[in-house]
């Protein structure tokens, strides 16, 4: 999310969506609040059950501790295609039980969490991906043993720790460099993709080597927006095309310093796209990809940018 100083953001609309698309998805939501590991949601993964470090607790060399980003690599899930249909769900550090003649490689996103976590939606997401011939690997960044909350959904607020886009950065490019070891992921088709904080540290994610290149990018609710100068705009060198998607009223970013759009900031020449929805029930929406037309729209730009 947003975390410009002490703004009071919308929560993340996760329950105004289910509710809108799945009969019973309150009560569901209601165990899963205590029970999220039913769901496939490992402990600790999500606000609901993170045991959160105090922010004067953390030091700046917890940011890009190597220990730290190992943490949130091994509990990185993983869904893996298989060639003849179906899909291997597991996380990095289960790899070489649940997935050790993993066949084949594929192009690969690695797909970043939002502000709260882990929840239903990141396996919407990332089922979706596999469903569609991608790998996917998304990095836990909750499971570090040294994590300040950023976001407090219950009171719609943000900016609780301003340097969780460094945390998130380092984690981020830690995953890349990972999976292009890893003999079913081809390396020359590595996406990265996030919603939320995971898509403003997709949108300012800035590699230094070719073991941090991506093919290209996806960033899903944010505006490249903000009052903070390292949240704002896009880091992406010009070989690495942006799809960027929001909707023109989403809650979170109706304030003067995060409203609009990232079209500003985006390469026109590179293939880079900006969709704004500013009609229908998508422009007040925050996450949008359980909606089938954006859906399309992102998997028609993950294949124009694999390299075949």
């Amino acid at each position: 999310m947003d975390v410009s100083p002490r703004a009071h953001l919308r929560r993340e609309g996760f329950l105004t969506t289910l509710a809108r698309q799945w009969p019973l998805a309150m009560s569901l939501l209601v165990l899963w609040g205590c029970q999220s590991g039913s769901l496939g949601i490992p402990h600790g993964l999500h606000n609901s059950s993170k045991a959160f470090t105090a922010a004067a607790d953390m030091r700046g060399s917890d940011w890009s501790d190597p220990a730290e980003m190992e943490r949130a690599w091994q509990a990185a899930l993983v869904r893996i295609p298989e060639a003849g249909g179906g899909t291997v769900s597991t996380t990095v550090a289960r790899l070489d039980q649940d997935a050790p003649s993993a066949r084949g490689r594929w192009p690969t996103v690695i797909y970043l969490h939002g502000c709260s976590g882990i929840w239903p939606g990141t396996l919407t997401r990332i089922n979706f991906l596999a469903r569609n011939g991608y790998a996917v690997i998304a990095p836990a960044s909750f499971a570090r043993l040294k994590y300040p909350r950023s976001c407090r959904t219950d009171t719609h607020e943000g900016g609780l720790y301003r340097p969780i886009l460094s945390m998130r950065q380092h984690d981020a490019g830690h995953a890349i460099a990972s999976a292009k070891a890893l003999p079913w992921v081809d390396s020359e088709n590595v996406f990265l993709m996030g919603l939320s904080e995971g898509g403003i540290t997709t949108a300012t994610f800035a590699g230094s080597g070719p073991e941090y290149a991506v093919r290209a990018r996806v960033v899903e609710g944010w505006t490249c927006q903000s009052g903070w100068p390292e949240q704002a705009g896009i880091n992406a060198p010009p070989t690495e095309p942006v799809l960027t998607l929001v909707g023109a009223k989403d809650p979170w970013f109706q304030n003067p310093w995060n409203a609009g759009s990232c079209r500003p900031f985006l390469d026109g020449l590179n293939g880079s796209r900006s969709v704004v929805y500013d009609t229908g029930y998508l422009q007040s929406r925050h996450e949008l990809l359980e909606d089938a037309e954006v859906q399309e729209t992102v998997l028609d730009f993950l294949r124009e940018h694999t390299a075949r």
